[in-house]
């Protein structure tokens, strides 16, 4: 295939690591069961796209989130993958980081949030009360040789709250990176950020000490901005983007929240900037196709429905 005709930007990275969460982040909110061994069908297709970073399920209690109960099941059923494939998994706890590293786990993440109200929405806590109960996962899971991320929800706008002070966000990332995370996910949950919105905060958090390689970004497309508010991440430097394979996803606790930002709409765009990913477009989007057949329905990603002609 010809298109995208590539332009390059001087301006952008020659490269982009893509963090793969459809099949976590996007399968999550799903009210029918998902039979584990599709899950696992799905990881290993994504794998072979060429993904190098397919974060694989969630260690939280199945009461709070039934889709990703079959966590201990799932995990030794992808975990072939982990020579060529990072597979981060969400730990809630210390319990739940004991069932990842008894697992096999070396990849988790931990989920704080940059507003009080999402913090009680989301883990029954206060955001100072939530970050004191990651410290001893994040420091355990350091210890056991694992790299840690931190997902912090919320960077750009509460539904409860409105819009959040760059300075608020600022303040939880520097505790996250304190304790020990080696990486930031900075999330538009509701999907209200804009591009101004995304370089002023970066660069607040760059004017806090935090450099650009330490963050990535994590849109949803509410509003129609994932892609551009991508780009303007991408022009400031971030290398790491978190997408969802078909535009699966949500978010259970924040309910004016959309899809997930598409892997293959990015993949496009990034293609024609002529980013590299390593990701192989056409594979891709056949195994976004074969997930919505298991679904039942059809792939929200417009790249998905153009590369595969169906409406």
């Amino acid at each position: 295939m010809t298109l995208p005709m590539v332009v390059k930007d001087p301006q952008l990275p020659t490269r982009v690591r893509i963090y793969e969460v459809g099949a976590r982040d996007g399968l999550q909110n799903e009210k029918s069961t998902v039979p584990t061994e599709v899950k696992a069908e799905f990881i290993h297709r994504l794998a072979a796209a060429g993904l190098t970073t397919v974060e694989a399920t969630s260690f939280v209690h199945p009461k709070w989130v039934p889709q990703l109960a079959d966590a201990e099941a799932l995990f030794p059923q992808v975990k072939d993958l982990a020579e060529t494939t990072r597979l981060p998994v969400l730990v809630p706890n210390e319990r739940g980081l004991d069932r990842a590293l008894a697992l096999g786990a070396r990849d988790v993440a931990v989920f704080a949030s940059a507003t009080e109200s999402f913090a009680k929405a989301n883990l029954n806590r206060t955001v100072d009360e939530a970050l004191a109960m990651f410290e001893p996962v994040v420091t355990r899971a350091r210890a056991a040789g694992a790299h840690v991320r931190g997902y912090l929800s919320m960077c750009f706008g509460d539904p409860w709250e409105g819009a959040v002070p760059a300075a608020q966000v600022t303040r939880v990332c520097r505790r996250l990176v304190d304790m020990g995370c080696d990486e930031l996910s900075l999330g538009d949950t509701i999907g209200v950020a804009t591009p101004g919105q995304v370089a002023a905060l970066l660069t607040d958090l760059n004017e806090a000490g935090l450099p650009t390689d330490l963050l990535g970004v994590h849109f949803h497309d509410t509003y129609g901005q994932a892609l551009s508010n991508t780009l303007a991440a991408l022009r400031h430097g971030v290398t790491t983007v978190d997408a969802s394979a078909g535009g699966l996803g949500g978010c259970p606790y924040a309910k004016s929240a959309t899809g997930n930002l598409a892997t293959e709409d990015l993949i496009w765009m990034l293609n024609g900037l002529g980013i590299d990913t390593g990701v192989d477009l056409t594979r891709l989007t056949a195994t976004s196709v074969w997930m919505a057949e298991q679904l039942g329905r059809p792939s929200p990603s417009r790249t998905v429905r153009a590369l595969s002609h169906k409406d």
